[in-house]
């Protein structure tokens, strides 16, 4: 393979400006489910889809001790996961790490795989691993960068290995940063108006098409024309008459505003609590702290 033709291979898709905000990707360095001590791999990884499984932290050997997800052969299920909280017309990019499986012979070939994003303008991103070099390999930071058509993208990793495809690619430290599109207002129309459809035979309906066709031929200024349609306001300004008028016949309601009438008249019961106390009853005589 010639140098051009490997690098192309590594090439992310066009991203234009660089995406910086976090997105989310589901067990991205794929910890769940946690590989046994005993064991080397286990199954299907959390939140994701796949004919292939999880390999334990000492198979894998990242340098960071996650475990990792080995591509299936390509004739099995390939590994997927929808990126969720990303929105259509956002710009993406997803960036993780791949090693070529410690099964692989040293003088085996790369491994391959592609990385796919639903539209017509996403093109499949193809890469390979580092040499096989019967143990850990690992290229840190692979890229591909994508145009959301659709919310939550399904993004899938899909092994091309021909050559002992038992053998394929692990892959881990899955992240995503987007560009999210600007958020637009909801877009009016029929639906948003209660009056729409079959609706605007009612007979509040049909009053209100009325008023409004008749404000519309009202000049602004023609106050008396408003008026014939909106009507003059009478009932409103009868309602805040009969409510100024209420607050004021409230405040004239004669109130004692002696607070010493008012304490007296709270004492009996406690008089008579206390007064059957002698002096010698009481530490401190009732006299001193209690106000009746």
């Amino acid at each position: 393979m010639t140098l051009s033709a490997a690098m192309a291979l590594a090439a992310p898709a066009s991203a234009g400006a660089e995406d910086t905000e976090p997105a989310v990707v589901t067990n991205g360095t794929f910890s769940s489910p946690t590989v046994p001590a005993d064991k080397t791999w286990a199954g299907t990884p959390t939140g994701w889809t796949s004919g292939g499984g999880v390999t334990g932290a000492p198979r894998s050997a990242h340098p960071r001790g996650f475990q990792a997800a080995y591509l299936a052969r390509p004739t099995s299920t390939p590994l997927s996961s929808r990126l969720r909280g990303i929105r259509t017309g956002a710009t993406v990019t997803v960036s993780w790490d791949d090693n070529p499986d410690s099964c692989v012979n040293q003088d085996a070939a790369k491994r391959t795989y592609t990385v796919t994003v639903a539209g017509a303008n996403n093109t499949p991103g193809e890469f390979s691993t580092n040499d096989p070099v019967g143990k850990a390999n690992w290229f840190l930071g692979r890229t591909y960068s994508f145009a959301a058509t659709e919310d939550a993208p399904l993004i899938t990793f899909t092994s091309t290995v021909t050559d002992n495809p038992g053998c394929g690619p692990l892959i881990t430290n899955v992240t995503a940063k987007q560009t999210a599109p600007p958020l637009t207002p909801p877009q009016g129309g029929a639906s948003s108006d209660p009056c729409s459809g079959d609706a605007k035979d009612n007979p509040q309906c049909k009053d209100l098409a009325a008023d409004k066709d008749k404000i519309e031929k009202c000049p602004p200024t023609n106050r008396d024309c408003l008026a014939g349609v909106a009507g003059d306001g009478k009932a409103e300004k009868d309602g805040i008459a009969k409510e100024t008028q209420a607050v004021d016949d409230f405040g004239k309601v004669p109130r004692d505003q002696n607070p010493n009438t008012a304490a007296s008249d709270l004492c009996a019961l406690p008089n008579a609590l206390t007064a059957g106390l002698q002096p010698g009853d009481a530490v401190v005589p009732p006299s001193d702290w209690w106000y009746c």
